[in-house]
């Protein structure tokens, strides 16, 4: 069983900061990639960005150059988002990919999302 918790979520005005964790615990033998994903009301999840096993990172260019991912202790992962605008509301999720004690292939796992809304 692999758990997938974010925190970090809240209200901030435009230009504003937020920084997002992601932990993931159970019976993970090895993470090949930890990312972010978000999903606005009415519209369909999509990628923020994701970091591979080897460290090379990845961003959507909607965010690249105002969000940073970073490797935190253990299995974790932080999201800093900076200049922060309306269009970056919505539901934050984080996705562990990973082997386990019991899988052959990387499975998917995701978290219960943490909520970002930005607003004056």
């Amino acid at each position: 069983q692999v758990q997938v918790v974010e925190s970090g979520g809240g209200l901030v005005q435009p230009g504003g900061s937020l920084r997002l964790s992601c932990a993931a615990s159970g019976s993970i033998d090895r993470i090949t990639s930890m990312g972010w994903h978000r999903q606005a009301p009415g519209k369909e999840r999509e990628l923020v960005g994701f970091i591979v096993g080897g460290g090379a990172i990845m961003y959507d260019k909607s965010v690249k150059g105002r969000f940073t991912i970073s490797k935190g202790e253990g299995k974790t992962i932080n999201l800093q988002m900076n200049s922060l605008k309306f269009e970056d509301s919505g539901m934050y999720y984080c996705k562990v990919e990973a082997f386990t004690s019991s899988t052959s292939s990387p499975s998917s796992y995701w978290g219960q999302g943490t909520q970002v809304t930005v607003s004056s």
